[in-house]
């Protein structure tokens, strides 16, 4: 007999208390506890990433109810927090990596997809200015219902202006799919999709664990770029700066050679 998260008691099979000890044994043995999402996910592709992901993590497949269960049975206070972020779909990861780094592996085993009418946006899905490859027509309509503003150029239509089609967390409209998909846009993500996570050693729980590795380097170069020139512009000596330095000087030198070799005019 055990109660609900109602406070009714209710009937277990043995099969499921010993369902739920596992799983309280494996929150107390491994380090990182991830709640991943594999709604969606084709039965083919989910067997794909557990194999990549052996001797990396263990994955177990089981009912919100047992993971409440496990989760209440550990009586570790910072991981009953990870409750709030259950729903249905959603896998259980054990492992002895850290949950950002588990969470980076899980983005590089995703692959895109177009989005579907009533998919709820990841992120902020935005359209860039620049040219397609859509013809004249209905098309035109069909973008600038969506917020986009197009010309015509070369009989092909170009985006001059922009828009965000999705917020973050909204569902996308049927309309929106449709551009998406003859833009060859594709947001979706396939795969095991990070939730939250509770650290062991941190004795905490995160949420927010999407790594975008190609948008952490774009800023990173960016961020390295400015400071470049930040440090060119005091002068500041490092091993990347002198070498501005030296050329500067050199050209330098040279505009004074010229300077110095020209004759001097009468009268001056």
């Amino acid at each position: 007999m055990m109660k609900d998260s109602n406070g009714r008691v209710t009937t277990v099979s043995e099969e499921k208390k010993q369902l739920v000890k596992d799983l309280a044994n494996r929150m107390l043995r491994n380090r990182t506890v991830m709640l991943a999402s594999s709604n969606g996910l084709p039965s083919m592709q989910f067997h794909e990433i557990k194999k990549k992901l052996r001797g990396a993590a263990d994955l177990k497949v089981a009912k919100k109810s047992s993971i409440t269960r496990a989760i209440e049975a550990t009586e570790k206070g910072a991981l009953q927090n990870l409750k709030q972020y259950l729903e249905a779909d959603y896998v259980l990861l054990f492992s002895d990596i850290e949950p950002f780094e588990l969470a980076g592996m899980l983005v590089d085993f995703q692959s895109s997809r177009r989005a579907k009418t009533g998919d709820i946006a990841p992120y902020d899905i935005e359209v860039e200015p620049g040219p397609t490859e859509l013809v004249a027509g209905p098309a035109i309509s069909e973008l600038n219902g969506v917020g986009l503003k197009v010309k015509v150029t070369d009989g092909k239509l170009e985006i001059i202006k922009g828009a965000t089609v999705t917020k973050k967390g909204e569902a996308i409209k049927a309309n929106v799919a449709s551009v998406l998909g003859k833009l060859n846009v594709s947001p979706m993500k396939v795969g095991f999709l990070p939730i939250a996570a509770y650290d062991s050693k941190d004795d905490k729980v995160y949420s927010e664990l999407i790594i975008d590795k190609a948008g952490t380097l774009d800023k990173v170069r960016e961020l390295v770029r400015k400071a470049l020139g930040f440090a060119i512009g005091i002068k500041y000596p490092t091993q990347k700066t002198i070498v501005y330095f030296i050329a500067k000087a050199a050209r330098e030198e040279k505009a004074l050679a010229r300077l110095v070799q020209q004759p001097i005019k009468e009268g001056v």
